[in-house]
């Protein structure tokens, strides 16, 4: 009996309603038991808030253009809510934006009130209950009675937990079991977590591999066969616009392998072009949507693992020896500059050099541990400087979707001359990052009282609020006229003992450049 989308509903009202993992869990799996095997990819993507398909290209603003009157009775069914969405992520031409809007209307007027919240919080990327893949990895192992690291080595191996959910459901253990990595399938990348310094880093790691943090994009290059494919950190297939990473792969010595990496965009005298120049050589496609081989031919392979190689997988090796067999594979120059140690003096001096040549930082990664497949695991830790900027906020736009009713994302601006008298500013960025909701309370109090002005959704607020913003660095930018623009800003903390006059300037901002 085909299940209902109320069912869906209902176990995710549950799951919100519970701290507890276990609650949380025991509540997902008894959904998925009950699933038909075409049922189990969109459940499963649903309840974490994701849909099968990927984005649809709808948005806030059509949902809220799309508000209906909710059905009194549940009658769509799961498989109907995934062909309905596929429907609209697949209309497209002149008056798509019209015919999007109409088969949304007409799936929310079929939707109880219940499933019409949960529709929202999926299609606007705003679903909060607490059900992330963690939970759902956990909800499915116990579904399909298979321990639970069963299914994540699975779902790391195949790179898509809806088609691991669906394997174990209908296939059982032994199909689980079974699946490992095979040059050609993408797996998700191994992932670090951050260390203030080297130092703590090493403590946590123990001996370890320290190698440069170049500033580029996670690439995973395949040769199968003699065929070479490259992936995104997101298994996006980009093979046809990196063709010189294309040709390095395709010339190493021996069959099948698998290695992670970095593309980047190297200078005349071997310094890092900056991340904008390499994301944007990397993106780059010409005018008739085909890819743009004169820019991308333009980043190069920097590889610091190997997950396969000689016929076999090798990520649950250790770490010394992936490095070794890395090192038999892959010529120096396409190789990740590392060091092995223990030392915290050597490896601060590493990092000054990884610095001093351009570079984010250093990785910091325990030689004793195996590639872990899509986590974020201890034993790989990322240590980069953190350089941190008073600035003045300009301007505030109110909030959408879970932060809808509060002011949250800030224009900075730096003061554009030492002088201290000199009460003008220039934008530098905007950022929403770093808020928590008691921060989020307290701006929208305090910017309401230095409001001089709204256009739209933008609130303008006298430049006397000074707040300390962490970036990672600057980068040249045509959108502000100071011609600089932060990088991954966020919220530290305000700094209510400063004045405007104490904030920085635009030339301490161009220093980072």
């Amino acid at each position: 009996m085909p299940t209902l989308f109320d069912d869906l509903a209902t176990a995710s009202a549950l799951v919100a309603s519970t701290s507890k993992r276990n609650a949380k869990v025991a509540a997902l799996a008894a959904l998925l038991r009950r699933l038909e095997p075409d049922e189990v990819a969109p459940a499963v993507a649903f309840l974490t808030g994701s849909m099968p398909g990927g984005r649809i290209g709808v948005g806030w603003a059509a949902l809220a253009n799309a508000r209906v009157d909710a059905a009194t009775a549940a009658t769509l069914t799961v498989v109907e809510v995934a062909d309905t969405l596929a429907l609209i992520a697949g209309t497209t031409g002149t008056g798509s934006s019209r015919d999007r809007q109409v088969l949304l209307s007409s799936l929310l007027s079929r939707a109880t009130m219940p499933e019409q919240r949960l529709l929202a919080g999926i299609i606007g990327g705003e679903l909060r209950q607490g059900a992330l893949d963690g939970v759902m990895t956990s909800a499915v192992a116990a579904a399909a009675d298979v321990p639970v690291a069963s299914i994540r080595r699975a779902a790391m191996m195949s790179g898509d937990l809806l088609a691991t959910a669906t394997l174990a459901l209908t296939a059982g253990r032994s199909a689980i079991d079974g699946m490992s990595l095979e040059p050609g399938r993408p797996v998700l990348p191994m992932l670090a977590s951050p260390s203030t310094d080297v130092a703590s880093a090493l403590v946590a790691t123990g001996p370890a591999s320290v190698e440069w943090k170049l500033d580029g994009a996670r690439i995973q290059a395949h040769r199968a066969g003699g065929e070479v494919r490259v992936f995104t950190r997101n298994l996006n297939d980009v093979t046809d616009r990196l063709p010189l990473i294309v040709e390095t792969v395709a010339r190493l010595p021996g069959g099948d392998i698998v290695l992670d990496g970095e593309a980047l965009g190297v200078q005349d005298d071997g310094s890092p072009r900056r991340f904008q120049d390499t994301m944007g050589d990397f993106g780059a496609l010409s005018i008739d949507g085909e890819p743009n081989g004169g820019r991308g031919s333009a980043l190069r392979a920097f590889f610091f693992d190997i997950l396969h190689v000689g016929g076999s997988p090798v990520h649950d090796e250790p770490l010394a020896v992936r490095r070794q067999l890395l090192h038999d594979a892959v010529p120096v120059q396409h190789r990740v500059p590392s060091i092995v140690t223990v030392d915290a003096l050597e490896a601060v001096a590493f990092l000054g050099r990884a610095i001093a040549a351009g570079h984010e930082g250093v990785m910091v990664k325990g030689l004793d541990r195996p590639y872990e497949a899509g986590r974020r695991g201890a034993s790989w830790r990322k240590v980069k400087p953190v350089y941190t900027f008073d600035l003045v906020v300009l301007a505030i736009e109110w909030g959408h979707g879970r932060r809808a009713g509060w002011l949250s994302n800030l224009h900075l601006g730096a003061r554009s001359s030492d002088r201290s008298d000199d009460r003008s500013f220039v934008m530098v960025g905007k950022t929403f990052k770093g808020m928590t909701d008691e921060l989020l309370r307290w701006q929208t109090d305090r910017f309401q009282e230095l409001q001089i002005g709204q256009d739209g959704h933008v609130v303008h607020v006298r430049p006397e609020q000074v707040v300390e913003i962490a970036v990672d660095g600057a980068q040249m930018s045509t959108r502000y006229p100071g011609g600089v623009a932060l990088r991954f800003a966020r919220v530290k903390r305000y700094r209510s003992d400063k004045s405007a006059a104490d904030a920085d300037t635009i030339d301490d901002v161009r220093a980072l450049l």
